[in-house]
C-alpha cells in the first residue's frame, strides 16, 4: 500500500469579524468581562501560508513592518503551542499577508492564530477536532475560538461560550477604519468607571436572524462600547453619519473600535458611501465586502 505523503504547505484565508451586537454584563474578579455579543464573519481576510521546514523553529514574516514576528505575535504563539504540546521536531515558516486593519476591533490577530492552529493540525496530521482546536484557542485569546468556528454566532461568558445562530441574510457591508488605534484594555477600563444606562437589543438581532429580516437586524444593532470610544474619538460618529446618509440600514462600531461598518441592501449605495468617506479624509482604509456564509432572505440584496 502506498504511504500517504504529508502536505508540505497550506494556504488559508483568515476572515475578519464584525459585531452585530455587543453588550457587557459585568466584570469578573479576574479582570475579564462577561459579554453577550453576536459575531459575524465577513469577506475581508488575511492570507496565511504555513510551510513545513526540516529544521526546528518558527519563522514568521508579514507585509506590515510594525508587527512583531516573534513570540509577541499571537500567530507565532499558536504555532509554538502545538509544536510544544505534540513535540513536533520540524519547524514552520508562517507568512501573514495582512489586509484586515490592525487594532481595529475586527479580530485580525485572533483570526491569524485560528488559521495557524487549523493549518498546523492538517499539515502535521495532529487529528484534533474543531472543538479541541477551540479549547486550545481560548488560551491564546477570547476571540480565537470564534475565529475557528466562523459564521453567525452568539458569544457569551468572556466570549468563549459560542452558539451558532441562523445565518445572516445576504447584504453588502462597508468597512471604514479611521487612522487611529484604540486600546481595548483602555476602553473596558473606562466602561468599568461608568454605569451602563442602556443595553443593546441582542435578542432583537437574534429574532431578526431567525426571520431573515435584514431591517430588523439593522434596527436592533447596538454596541455598548460606543458610549466610551466615540467621546474619545468623534471621527467614529462622523463615519457612521456618512454611511447612514448614503443609505446604510444602520452603521455601528465593531468591537472596541475604531472600525465602523454599515449594512447596505444596495452595493451601489455602499460604493457611494465608500467614495464619500475616502474623499472626506475620515478614513483611508475603506472596503466594500459581503457577509461570509450568508443566506438569501427576502430582505437580502
Amino acid at each position: 500500500m502506498k504511504q500517504k505523503k504529508h502536505r508540505e504547505s497550506i494556504e488559508l484565508k483568515a476572515l475578519a469579524k464584525i459585531n452585530l451586537g455587543l453588550d457587557v454584563l459585568g466584570k469578573r474578579e479576574n479582570g475579564y468581562h462577561d459579554v453577550r455579543m453576536i459575531m459575524q464573519s465577513i469577506y475581508l481576510y488575511d492570507d496565511v501560508k504555513i510551510v513545513r521546514k526540516s529544521t526546528p523553529g518558527i519563522e514568521l514574516k508579514t507585509n506590515l513592518y510594525f508587527l512583531p514576528t516573534d513570540e509577541h505575535n499571537i500567530a507565532y504563539k499558536a504555532a509554538k503551542m502545538l509544536i510544544d504540546e505534540f513535540e513536533i521536531s520540524e519547524g514552520v515558516e508562517i507568512s501573514l499577508n495582512k489586509h484586515i486593519p490592525v487594532s481595529a476591533g475586527m479580530a485580525g490577530g485572533s483570526s491569524n492564530a485560528a488559521a495557524v492552529l487549523y493549518g498546523m493540525n492538517l499539515l502535521f496530521g495532529l487529528g484534533l477536532s474543531k472543538e479541541e482546536l477551540m479549547d486550545r484557542g481560548v488560551q491564546l485569546g477570547a476571540d480565537v475560538p470564534y475565529c475557528i468556528m466562523r459564521g453567525t454566532v452568539l458569544a457569551e461568558g468572556i466570549g468563549e461560550e459560542l452558539t451558532t445562530l441562523k445565518a445572516m441574510p445576504k447584504c453588502t457591508v462597508l468597512i471604514a477604519k479611521p487612522p487611529i488605534s484604540v486600546s481595548t484594555k483602555m476602553v473596558y477600563e473606562a466602561l468599568d468607571s461608568k454605569e451602563i444606562v442602556e443595553h443593546p437589543n441582542i435578542d432583537g438581532v437574534i429574532e431578526g436572524l431567525e426571520h431573515a429580516d435584514l431591517y430588523r437586524i439593522a434596527g436592533s444593532m447596538g454596541n455598548v462600547l460606543e458610549d466610551v470610544t466615540i467621546p474619545m474619538y468623534p471621527v467614529i460618529e462622523k463615519i457612521k453619519e456618512v454611511m447612514k446618509k448614503e443609505g446604510a440600514l444602520n452603521a455601528m462600531m465593531s468591537g472596541s473600535g475604531p472600525t465602523v461598518f454599515g449594512l447596505f441592501s444596495s452595493r451601489a449605495s455602499a460604493r457611494a458611501a465608500q467614495d464619500k468617506i475616502r474623499k472626506s479624509g475620515l478614513a483611508k482604509q475603506v472596503y466594500v465586502t459581503s457577509i461570509h456564509g450568508a443566506r438569501r432572505g427576502e430582505d437580502g440584496a
